[in-house]
């Protein structure tokens, strides 16, 4: 009786042992995952409008251009980082490497002037390369990048209802970017700004320069590093290139109001290859 009472409590308790050990595998198999594969992002300001909206959620590939010296959040000690109070051999490149950046790219780097904040922009300029704006046009190698002038984006502030807020409806004018290789983007260019009209940047070698979409209203290499500005970013400084967007909602979304989760909800942004 004693050894039918125990072979029942037993079989009770495989079904459960099987679900944590499940649980456990798939969490490891994620965590594996976002550390050295895909990490996801938030988007929180407008810096990459249009291509990126705050309220985007997206991947990063982080085997884009291989690991680097800043490409996880602890320390590493083989990339030069200090491991357990002892200063390891340095090492500035790259291990695992599947291809190089290019002109286009999408990229998530750690800032130069603290090398901890995350920033997304742009990479225009390649090691060797003379970039310059010029009312508001690009200029790469003294060469005007092509163009042209596409629809407005139309951008609505106010929903109507809470506070009887009007509903405001700002036009911004867009262009549409063609750079050298081919790479085809919008941007913003709302109005003449101090940043249309730059000096030219050469870019160092094992360094790029960025520059966000929304041209306007981005902290970009155009700024010398420093808390306000990027300048050039280092090879070593590159997490990875952004790929895609997995979610969107509005700014207006809210987690609490679960009701109206479906209006806030990008629909047509989920799911969404990100140019470049």
């Amino acid at each position: 009786m004693a050894s039918n009472i125990k072979d029942a409590k037993n079989e009770q308790e495989e079904p459960i042992w099987e679900t944590v050990k499940v649980v456990i595998q798939a969490l490891l198999i994620a965590f594996v995952i976002r550390i050295f594969f895909f990490q996801p992002f938030n988007i929180p300001s407008e810096s990459m409008v249009p291509t990126l909206r705050v309220g985007d959620y997206l991947f990063v590939n982080k085997l884009s251009y291989g690991y680097g010296k800043y490409s996880f959040n602890f320390s590493v000690g083989f990339f030069g980082k200090e491991l357990f109070g002892v200063d390891s051999v340095p090492m500035k490149g790259r291990v695992l490497k599947l291809g190089q950046p290019k002109r286009g790219d999408v990229l998530v780097f750690k800032l130069p002037y603290d090398n901890k904040t995350d920033y997304i922009k742009r990479l225009i300029g390649l090691p060797g390369d003379e970039i310059q704006m010029l009312e508001g046009v690009l200029y790469i190698n003294g060469k005007a990048v092509k163009r042209t002038r596409i629809e407005d984006f139309i951008n609505t502030y106010g929903d109507g209802v809470e506070d009887n807020s009007p509903r405001v409806q700002l036009k911004i004018p867009q262009y549409r970017e063609t750079l050298p290789n081919g790479v085809s983007y919008v941007t913003h260019d709302k109005w003449p700004a101090p940043s249309d009209n730059t000096m030219v940047f050469k870019v160092p070698a094992g360094n790029y320069f960025m520059l966000g979409d929304n041209r306007d209203n981005s902290q970009d290499s155009r700024y010398p590093k420093g808390p306000s500005g990027v300048g050039f970013v280092p090879y070593e400084n590159l997490v990875g290139r952004a790929t895609f967007i997995f979610f969107s909602h509005t700014q207006d979304a809210s987690l609490l109001k679960f009701w109206t989760w479906p209006t806030e909800t990008r629909w047509n942004r989920i799911f969404k290859w990100i140019q470049g």
